[in-house]
């Protein structure tokens, strides 16, 4: 008998079923803005690589690693336990000593923006490093070009931005900027996996890029994330970074892949002191399982059809929308120039002239129970966690307030169909009709 087929067997009878969508009833389902989208297949890899009792990384981990930076058509990719912890792990990598004159310092200047996640900042300010916040232009949330060129101080060492909900930003003026001024960039593509710009995939075009797999995301392990970049040596310290701050590079469970195991003489050790126990940087414990990697393995074999229906949802929604109208009290999102999008959610912003206010609408569309979120921390400046923390700010920063308090958005993730985008824009219909009388 084989038990592994068996239970196998089982799983995937038992997901078929759990994983089957429910009939969508207008008003009664909830339409949320984002969701994992999980079948049968995830649920048997997960079991499968679960019964080897592989807990840590494993073989599954490291085909992971490989596909994803196949993907993006580069060297390296080094999986993580979250996107946050990408950012981390990416930013802590260019503060090592190991880059020597390219090394970012405590006191060195970053440029972002405030129109942001909080984790695509936070790992500046841990590192000692002031962000320095560019405003964004409408209706795209993406980092204003002329914020961009006159943000370049002799302190600035390095760019960090996010792909705005899967649109990518002026990836032509951030990387003429990062070239001018011998700049590191770091693609945040936590909310983009699959948008491309110019026909190449978005973080490709970075010294280092980030995924995040969290269920919200473009493809799931549940918790998790990812770093990918071509550098080698940026790329070796970030594993050191991830896996304690050690200066061996032998994966887990083998010895001696330098071949100078007992060596080596770093620091004030003794000569020939046990590579693995020598510790180059302050580092974490902060790799992927196993058993994640393998439904992440899975995810991945779908991701072109999950970016395809995000596609497909996207283009229904403004296709109705300017239809009944909308788009004269509302500015809708334009695909950036150069760019395929693959979007993450539906950014719109109320227009200035409107006769309501972004708050009346979204309570509006809960009401209905069509899920809505606002752009993530609004102004990182007027965001608590940020009060007392240095920082330089480019413009006065008014589009940013703009998306703060008149911008939200909707879902367009895979499990959101015809019915649901129809109902969407019905309650909108509704709404604006009612505010107009």
């Amino acid at each position: 008998m084989d038990q592994r087929a068996d239970i196998l067997a089982l799983v995937r009878g038992f997901a078929t079923e759990s994983t089957r969508p429910k009939p969508f009833v207008p008003g009664e389902s909830y339409i949320p803005v984002s969701g994992k989208v999980i079948d049968a297949d995830d649920a048997v890899a997960l079991v499968d690589a679960s019964l080897d009792l592989w807990l840590t990384a494993g073989p599954h981990a490291d085909g992971f690693e490989r596909r994803i930076a196949e993907r993006f058509g580069v060297r390296e990719s080094r999986l993580t336990v979250s996107g946050s912890a990408a950012n981390l792990l990416a930013f802590s990598a260019l503060t090592s000593w190991k880059l020597r004159d390219r090394q970012v310092k405590p006191g060195s200047e970053v440029i972002t923006v405030a129109a942001g996640f909080p984790t695509t900042v936070a790992p500046i300010v841990q590192a000692g490093c002031v962000p320095v916040f560019c405003d964004v232009t409408l209706p795209n949330a993406d980092i204003d070009p002329d914020d961009l060129a006159a943000a370049v101080t002799d302190k600035t060492r390095a760019i960090m931005l996010a792909h705005t909900l899967g649109n990518p930003f002026n990836l032509d003026a951030v990387m003429e900027v990062a070239k001018a001024h011998d700049l590191w960039v770091i693609e945040d593509c936590c909310d983009a996996f699959g948008a491309t710009y110019r026909g190449k995939p978005v973080g490709s075009y970075g010294d280092l890029g980030t995924l995040s797999f969290y269920p919200a995301h473009h493809i799931t392990t549940g918790e998790g994330g990812a770093v990918f970049g071509s550098d080698k040596m940026l790329m070796t310290v970030l594993s050191s970074f991830r896996d304690w701050g050690r200066d061996c590079w032998c994966a887990p469970g083998f010895d001696n892949t330098c071949n100078n195991r007992f060596g080596w003489q770093l620091g004030d050790l003794p000569h020939g002191y046990d590579h693995k126990y020598i510790y180059s940087h302050l580092g974490y414990n902060l790799k992927m399982t196993d058993m994640q990697a393998a439904i992440g393995a899975s995810q991945l074999d779908k991701l072109d059809r999950f970016v395809a229906r995000r596609r497909e949802n996207w283009a229904a929604l403004t296709a109705k929308l300017k239809a009944e109208g909308l788009d004269e009290f509302l500015h809708l999102p334009e695909p950036a120039p150069h760019s395929e999008p693959s979007w993450f959610g539906y950014l719109m912003t109320v227009r200035d002239d409107a006769p309501f206010e972004r708050n009346d609408l979204t309570r509006h569309l809960e009401s209905r129970k069509i899920g809505t979120r606002l752009l993530f921390a609004g102004n990182l400046v007027r965001q608590p966690a940020f009060k007392g923390v240095a920082h330089r700010v480019v413009s006065d920063l008014g589009v940013t307030d703009t998306v703060m308090n008149r911008s939200f958005w909707i879902g367009v993730w895979p499990g959101i169909g015809t019915e649901q985008i129809d109902y969407m824009v019905e309650a909108m219909r509704d709404f604006v009709g009612e505010a107009r009388r």
